[in-house]
């Protein structure tokens, strides 16, 4: 509404590309807004985080080789928020910050006679006394599909969220003298992850979410998988949907999630009864964070790894998948 303090009512719903402007001026200490990149390029996971919760705003970047487990990144805690801004209209301009020795820039630019669109993600930080450094396009192909999706809990607590998958990219990922290509002709395929949120969340939530993308089975089909649960319950919205060869096959129906919380490098399997969908993904690797801050607490698992199973079309084909680069969480704050 034009008070930035309701929900509109035409607003509910999902798209098949970003169509909202999210209007949430007022009740600071209320509002969330992100967009958060991953980077899911075989052995190698990048993720770029820049969010701003009214009383602390993050540009951090973290990462990890899932064949040896080592990890790293620069966490990059900006308390109020200061000199982190992202607009109401996601993609319409750059996010940015810059300190000695942490530099982020995430630009979208246009598509040219020779290139798509695309994201281009830039990073420079200081880690272990060593230079590091990102550099990775992330492509918008002509007509490639994203979930967008409003999520109504109430008139005034709602969150809208842009959930892209399946994103061709490519560049180069660097820690002193190591370097990783992404997405090259001599490298494994890789593929770029956008979870835009904009919203007014409950001080207690609960969320499972988790994304993927690969070849089918049959080495043509590109898969990207886009699923959650629990905090879409019961609002009559789901964020579920997996994007064959660019299009978007909406599911809306809440999906299974059988996981275990206490040993979270078990499989994850998430279902429908009818059988339309059954993927699981064997984890290689878990973030876990845990964060008490008396008034605000989080904890998280994120786990990294590949999913196997099926997928079913709209028009009722059955896509096979196995070992495709994926993630799975769930996320549990008071925030």
């Amino acid at each position: 509404m034009p008070d930035g303090q309701h929900l509109n009512p035409a607003a509910k719903g999902w798209s098949r590309r970003p169509l909202h402007n999210a209007n949430l001026r007022g009740r600071w200490g209320r509002t969330k807004r992100w967009d958060y990149w991953a980077v899911l390029a075989g052995d190698l996971v990048v993720s770029v985080t820049y969010a701003d919760v009214d009383y602390l705003a993050l540009a951090d970047i973290w990462w990890v080789d899932l064949a040896t487990g080592e990890a790293g990144g620069n966490p990059m805690p900006v308390p109020l928020a200061r000199g982190v801004f992202l607009p109401a209209r996601p993609g319409t301009w750059p996010l940015r910050y810059h300190r000695p020795g942490h530099r982020v820039d995430i630009v979208d630019e246009p598509a040219d006679d020779h290139r798509p669109a695309a994201t281009v993600i830039r990073a420079e930080w200081v880690e272990n006394g060593e230079p590091a450094r990102l550099e990775v396009r992330v492509d918008q192909p002509a007509g490639h599909e994203s979930l967008n999706v409003v999520i109504p809990w109430s008139s005034t607590t709602f969150q809208y969220t842009s959930k892209h998958q399946a994103r061709p990219a490519h560049g180069t990922f660097s820690v002193g003298d190591r370097t990783w290509d992404i997405g090259s002709p001599d490298a494994a395929e890789a593929w770029g992850v956008l979870d835009v949120g904009r919203g007014r969340w409950p001080y207690r939530t609960r969320w499972n979410w988790g994304g993927g993308a690969g070849r089918a089975v049959d080495g043509e089909t590109v898969v990207g998988i886009q699923i959650g649960a629990k905090w879409t319950e019961g609002t009559g919205y789901t964020e579920n949907g997996v994007i064959v060869d660019g299009r978007l096959h909406k599911i809306g129906q809440e999906l299974t999630w059988d996981y275990s919380w206490e040993d979270p490098m078990a499989p994850w399997r998430v279902s429908l009864p009818d059988g339309s969908i059954d993927i699981t993904l064997t984890p290689r690797y878990d973030k876990h964070s845990a964060i008490d801050a008396v008034v605000a607490a989080t904890e998280v698992h994120q786990v990294f790894g590949t999913w196997t199973g099926h997928v079913t079309t709209d028009d009722a084909r059955r896509v096979e998948v196995e070992g495709i680069d994926g993630f799975a969480e769930e996320s549990r704050s008071r925030w």
